[in-house]
């Protein structure tokens, strides 16, 4: 099932780009090695330089380079904006790359069924907006969702922190308009809430990370915007203290529609990042969100208080006005970016256990921590136990770089052990893959495999990622 990888000085790969050429405009199609550049890599710092880059900019457009890379056997990555984190858009076989970029309209709203038809080259960001001028959003929000694209967002099924009360986008998408690996046209899903005709094909490309179809148009499902809204703070002596309280917050009646999740050294580390106040000796905090209508949103809030409360709470604070609220999400959206001012290097794992045993994940992070002498800084969505776990290194520093593989090896250990699963919305790319049979049983591994094989019979799609290579292609 793999995928041959023609170098540009092969006759095949001539005869390649030359038929694409003729296929896309002079300004759809970059081949000097400047402009390749940008394409080869994404946010895991993962590096190849494709053979190609090609814009399309619609769905015939995009099947017909499909149809020539088929054609060609040549491996085809698709790409948004490149914000993902484990290496699913390098193009690790090099091949042609397809930017969609520039397929970015948004095609229909109908706000009396609550859809949007987009392609998938839309920010999030836009689709709030066009959804918000008729009262309504798209529940996924990642934290890149400025410049982050809905296909960017469908590959990898990125949530963000509104997934705990409102799903994700598996949740949250109703059909896809999608291109197989040897150029078929499927139509998938329904435009009603329900349906149960025929395999869920919709949900099972979301997640796929661009391994099984090239998705050109998809069909959001939309959501009423609350009317109301109260966000709190609370502080808490540890890091296990608050995971407690998350396991009494997640137990109780109200949903909340963010809880998110910093431990002390992030606060540490965004102090000066933050124009919320930040207490010294705060050992963990929690972001709690609750919405909906006005008149309820006293009692929920007394509601997820008490629940919230426990020994160690050391504050716990209700944002008084819209500065308050907005300086408390900039803190914890300026987390990840921060992280990189700190140490050359940092291995960032979304790993995500049962609320309940949060609190047991935590102190095996310490301990582990501790034992391979790695700086550990976790955040994340609390609410549905998916924790972002950074490892925090020198990539010069041969001694650290081997303890820190070594304590990641015990980090997903300690996961599995904890009934979790490896990935939670960063998806496994070309990361995480030599993992995955730690998690899924060879049988079911193997008929996963033959499902790709059915939808790209001959590899071209994304290939040695999501699944364990018997080779690996070392990255730059």
């Amino acid at each position: 099932m793999s995928a041959a990888r023609p170098t540009p000085t092969d006759p095949a790969a001539k005869v390649f780009l030359s038929a694409l050429q003729a296929l896309l405009d002079d300004d759809c199609l970059l081949t000097d090695p400047a402009d390749r550049l940008p394409y080869s890599y994404d946010n895991s710092r993962c590096q190849v330089l494709p053979d190609a880059v090609a814009f399309v900019t619609s769905t015939e457009l995009a099947r017909a380079c499909v149809r020539l890379c088929d054609q060609h056997r040549v491996p085809l990555v698709v790409r948004g904006r490149g914000t993902g984190t484990a290496g699913a858009a390098v193009p690790v076989r090099a091949g042609l790359v397809m930017s969609m970029e520039r397929l970015n309209h948004i095609l229909h709203v109908d706000p009396a069924n609550r859809l949007m038809v987009v392609q998938p080259g839309v920010t999030n960001q836009q689709v709030q907006q066009a959804a918000a001028e008729h009262g309504f959003f798209w529940p996924p929000d990642p934290t890149s969702s400025a410049v982050c694209t809905v296909g960017g967002n469908l590959a990898c099924n990125a949530a963000g922190p509104r997934a705990v009360k409102y799903g994700t986008p598996r949740d949250n998408t109703l059909g896809l308009r999608a291109i197989t690996g040897n150029g078929e046209l499927l139509r998938t899903g329904v435009s009603t809430t329900k349906g149960v005709v025929g395999y869920d094909f919709t949900r099972l490309i979301i997640g796929s990370e661009g391994t099984l179809a090239v998705i050109t148009e998809a069909t959001l499902k939309l959501t009423p915007l609350a009317e109301a809204k109260r966000t709190l703070r609370a502080l808490y002596a540890d890091m296990g203290s608050a995971a407690r309280a998350v396991s009494r917050i997640m137990a109780q009646p109200v949903t909340p529609c963010a809880l998110e999740f910093i431990d002390a050294r992030a606060i540490d580390m965004i102090r000066d990042y933050s124009d919320a106040e930040l207490p010294a000796d705060a050992g963990a905090m929690l972001m709690i969100e609750v919405d909906g209508q006005p008149a309820a949103m006293q009692q929920a809030v007394d509601t997820i208080s008490t629940a919230a409360s426990g020994d160690d709470l050391t504050e716990l604070r209700l944002a008084a006005n819209a500065d308050e609220v907005a300086a408390l999400w900039a803190t914890r959206k300026a987390l990840s970016p921060a992280l990189r001012n700190v140490a050359p290097k940092k291995i960032n794992e979304d790993i995500v256990v049962p609320v309940s045993h949060m609190g047991e994940l935590i102190d095996g992070l310490t301990e582990l921590g501790a034992r391979h002498d790695i700086t550990i800084v976790n955040f994340g969505h609390a609410g549905n136990g998916n924790i972002h776990v950074n490892l925090l290194v020198n990539p010069d520093d041969p001694q650290q770089m081997s303890a820190a593989h070594a304590c990641l090896d015990q980090v997903f250990d300690l996961v599995l052990r904890l009934d979790g699963t490896l990935s939670g919305e960063h998806g496994i790319g070309y990361d995480k893959k030599e993992f995955v049979g730690r998690e899924i049983e060879p049988t079911t591994l193997a008929l996963m495999q033959r499902v790709k094989q059915q939808f790209d019979p001959h590899g071209i799609l994304n290939p040695d990622k999501l699944f364990p290579a018997k080779k690996n292609r070392s990255l730059a």
